[in-house]
């Protein structure tokens, strides 16, 4: 289950006054990125599509947290009843759902971590997974970023970008492109969008 457009955007705007930073705008960037794909693949609702990517870092809500973000958004989402939100919560941040993979610190309870494992040891990904992941690496809270520029200033921030995760960022943005034929950036109007 989903919010709607507007209870998702709502969501947001309180989630940002309990902890404002650039974070808000950064799902807006991804939010229309997911969309505008979206529109293109033709099998993807671009509804869902921009709803999910306005949440998939909802867990920021409750204040600068590096994994703990994820098990924040994941059970907050559940609490709301909005389990497909959830299931973004907890696989935007590893395209080869493997905690290895993981960009930050490792700032979660052991009941926390304990929950991330086991639920991303049961979640299937399907394309809504993989376009999340993909528009998160693609969406700066100031606009659409080129892909690896993103993912290297990521690398500057956090110290590092596991190998892994940058080829499979580079290889869904293949996936996508493939898929629609088109080139990303024209797609999602990375010259001119702006949260």
């Amino acid at each position: 289950m989903l919010p709607t457009r507007n209870t998702a955007e709502e969501i947001l705007r309180e989630a940002e006054q309990c902890n404002p930073g650039p974070w808000g705008n950064h799902s807006r960037g991804v939010a229309h990125c997911a969309e505008k794909i979206a529109v293109e693949c033709g099998d993807l609702d671009p509804d869902k599509a921009y709803i999910i990517g306005l949440l998939h870092d909802i867990g920021r809500k409750f204040g600068k947290r590096h994994l703990g973000h994820v098990s924040d958004g994941y059970t907050y989402m559940l609490s709301l009843g909005y389990d497909e939100a959830a299931k973004i919560c907890l696989t935007h941040s590893f395209n080869n759902q493997t905690l290895d993979e993981y960009i930050g610190n490792f700032d979660t309870t052991d009941e926390e971590l304990k929950l991330i494992q086991d639920a991303l040891q049961a979640v299937t990904m399907d394309d809504y997974d993989r376009l999340i992941q993909l528009c998160d690496s693609l969406a700066g809270a100031e606009g659409v970023l080129d892909i690896e520029e993103r993912m290297a200033d990521v690398k500057r921030r956090y110290g590092s970008f596991p190998q892994e995760r940058w080829d499979a960022n580079l290889a869904l943005k293949k996936y996508f492109e493939d898929k629609i034929g088109k080139d990303i950036y024209i797609v999602v109007d990375k010259d001119n969008f702006r949260p």
